[in-house]
């Protein structure tokens, strides 16, 4: 069944969603083409006379239109999303994401599992970075992601392993929206490991792309997706990331939709701090945590800093940087056996999360 044609704002209509897919699906036409024919007629009539605008249309894609295969296409792939539980909207529904309409080449639909919300937009920011994100990388993104959504903002990434695994981690924590763009069909997931977390966030937000069901996680898709999460946010924050790498292919594509680009420093001699420090030399406004994002974006309140604990090892643990035991032992006064036994009750109580390398942080329950 082919969802209904879109009406604009003021009762124009436009191309629907079912135009829209078919055009997805023709050789040599992305979403600029696309873009380009829609400034000269309506898709209804390109699809009905291809020939007429073979200007624009390769003669693949001709032949596709005349002979009606990229119309049956469509109806097999609406049929295959609802089969599996995938809704596809297109731009010109109201909930497709306003700020990713703005961008100069959106995709012409998204495949969507979850809530899209009008207007969620203008409260929503890009946390990003490196898969091989250091121990204290991943405490610092789950933190910072955690204390956005505290502010009321939507936390929109990527589902790779590293930095963004941490942001969506943080968000669900505190019960907040996260948006999770792939790089691969929503019946693809990649990385595998992360299905389970990709179904918690579809309850919690959602999971788009712009890619066809089925599509496997090739390497080119991801500048792609990229454009994606940029374009669905206000700015875009990269935590760890190395020199050559796709956080800064976000950054760099947040900049030329004119996006607030931030990023966290890093110790010089960390590999993965190599891009977030060139980014912040280059113009990149340096954030710390939650606070300095808000404020910047001008979003809201500093978050509040966790209450102070009358326990000596909970005090000396913080949420967004892990401790090691050395450094616990000095910190809160506890001998050795005292602390690992304690360590082992604040576990069980989830107040402490152990981390890789016999690291502690405190967990914000």
């Amino acid at each position: 069944m082919r969802p209904p044609r879109s009406r604009g704002r003021q009762g124009g209509v436009l191309d629907s969603t079912f135009e829209l897919l078919a055009f997805t699906n023709l050789p040599g036409v992305g979403p600029r083409t696309i873009a380009a024919l829609r400034k000269r007629s309506a898709l209804a009539e390109v699809l009905a006379r291809p020939a007429q605008f073979g200007e624009w249309l390769p003669e693949a894609a001709q032949q596709r239109l005349r002979a009606g295969a990229a119309q049956r296409w469509a109806e097999a792939e609406l049929s295959r999303a609802s089969r599996l539980g995938v809704r596809i909207v297109g731009r010109d529904e109201t909930d497709y994401p306003e700020l990713l309409r703005e961008v100069f080449d959106p995709p012409a639909v998204l495949y969507l599992r979850g809530t899209l919300r009008a207007g969620e937009g203008a409260s929503s920011v890009a946390v990003v970075g490196s898969r091989s994100a250091t121990p204290a990388g991943l405490t610092l993104a789950r933190s910072l992601a955690r204390g956005l959504c505290e502010t009321g903002m939507t936390v929109v990434s990527g589902l790779a392993r590293g930095i963004d695994t941490a942001a969506h981690r943080g968000v669900l924590d505190a019960r907040g929206r996260t948006l999770a763009v792939l790089g691969s069909g929503l019946d693809v997931i990649y990385p595998s490991e992360n299905a389970s977390l990709a179904h918690e966030i579809a309850v919690a937000g959602a999971v788009v792309s712009e890619f066809p069901l089925g599509t496997p996680p090739a390497p080119g898709n991801f500048p792609r997706r990229n454009r994606v999460i940029a374009g669905c946010a206000r700015g875009v924050v990269v935590v760890e990331a190395a020199v050559r790498s796709g956080a800064l292919v976000t950054a760099r594509l947040a900049l030329e939709e004119g996006r607030e680009v931030m990023a966290v420093p890093g110790h010089p001699s960390v590999a993965s701090a190599a891009g977030t420090n060139q980014l912040i030399r280059d113009g990149a406004v340096l954030v710390r945590n939650a606070q300095d994002v808000a404020l910047e974006l001008g979003f809201a309140e500093p978050v509040a800093p966790p209450v102070a604990s009358t326990d000596p090892l909970l005090s000396a643990l913080r949420d967004d940087a892990p401790a090691s035991l050395e450094e616990l032992v000095a910190s809160s006064g506890l001998a050795a056996p005292e602390l690992l036994a304690r360590l082992t009750e604040l576990e069980l109580e989830r107040q402490v999360r152990r981390l890789p390398g016999a690291l502690f942080v405190r967990h914000r329950v």
